[in-house]
């Protein structure tokens, strides 16, 4: 059997379908995967033992438009899949898959192409995503029995080169790591920075470094939290690590404190505690941290929350209470309970 796996959201999305793939693979034995992801996520993919081919579209820039689109079609069309698994939710998506020929067309019914379908799945809002996405294997009788975790798969070059990262700055054995990741793609889902210092000024006069992680688009976040806390114990990897490098010294830390974004999910994948931030969603949308040790914190109460699906440029009634009124004690007492529950992470 010949699949593919149509994603092409964002980096969070893709971490949350790996086990909707690696489950695939385990259920149907032989059979080629290949998955459709923007280039920027396609590093998620890299060395994975489950995936056959990375497909990237380019759908903004390269291949935006009718030509580009019509290009992947051709492309698909020449793999002759047997089936096409879709948990992104776009009528683009369904149109790849339906253009392309593939006979068995699996998406959810919150899709704005459902109709291309040929097996339409409940998006059952009540649950994890992850859980959700592996509904769309339903139709061949699979059946869940316990927690799936997204594997990740650093190369060894991507352990080298934290390896080097952690021997240039002279990290001391004895010395803890914490990962920050303080950038999100919605700025309604993003703690204040002015915390971020004040928190990392107090965490790093104790016997831990802070390692920021982040994308090219959180680099300029991520160097003014470290000029604003001026200590020899932070460091910036923000636009310098790729999302597998990312992943592999957030491994290598204590914990991961971060917002409602992608370096959550790396965490999960590499059974990092996680300590989360919550604005404009609640976890109730089924993205929450998967760990069983994972802790959320978020304003409760608030008749304006949530405010939007993905969080948005600008609180819509102007107050920002929901990210505002979360404490730099509240947070750090979560971290100390977090690292004395696990002290040799």
């Amino acid at each position: 059997m010949k699949i593919v796996v149509i994603q092409t959201a964002f980096p969070g999305d893709v971490i949350l379908t790996l086990p909707l793939i690696q489950e695939a693979k385990k259920y149907f034995g032989e059979t080629f995967i290949d998955v459709v992801v923007i280039p920027s996520c396609a590093n998620i993919l890299n060395n994975h033992p489950d995936g056959a081919e990375i497909i990237t579209y380019d759908k903004k820039s390269g291949d935006a438009g009718i030509v580009g689109f019509l290009r992947l079609v051709s492309r698909l069309r020449k793999k002759n899949y047997d089936v096409a698994l879709i948990p992104h939710r776009s009528l683009r998506s369904a149109m790849l898959a339906y253009f392309s020929f593939i006979p068995k067309r699996i998406g959810f019914d919150t899709s704005g192409g459902k109709s291309l379908y040929t097996n339409v799945i409940k998006y059952d809002r009540t649950i994890h995503e992850v859980e959700r996405n592996l509904q769309l294997l339903s139709p061949f009788g699979y059946q869940h029995q316990k927690k799936i975790f997204p594997s990740l798969y650093p190369t060894d070059n991507d352990r080298q080169i934290v390896d080097v990262f952690i021997s240039e700055n002279k990290f001391s054995s004895d010395r803890k790591i914490i990962s920050f990741a303080p950038g999100s793609v919605w700025n309604t889902k993003r703690w204040l920075k002015e915390h971020f210092v004040v928190l990392a000024k107090k965490i790093t006069e104790e016997n831990i470094s802070i390692v920021l992680i982040g994308g090219k688009n959180d680099e300029h976040l991520c160097e003014e939290i470290q000029l604003s806390v001026s200590s020899k114990n932070i460091f910036n990897t923000a636009g310098k690590f790729s999302l597998l490098q990312s992943s592999e010294i957030i491994h290598r830390s204590q914990l991961l404190l971060c917002n409602d974004s992608a370096p959550m999910h790396l965490a999960v994948a590499t059974k990092t505690p996680v300590v989360s931030i919550w604005g404009a969603t609640v976890p109730e949308f089924g993205f929450a941290p998967y760990g069983e040790n994972d802790v959320i914190i978020q304003t409760k109460g608030l008749s304006c929350r949530p405010c939007g699906i993905h969080g948005g440029n600008i609180c819509p009634i102007g107050t920002f209470d929901c990210l505002e009124k979360i404490s730099v004690e509240e947070v750090y007492a979560a971290i100390r309970r977090v690292l004395l529950r696990f002290p040799h992470q």
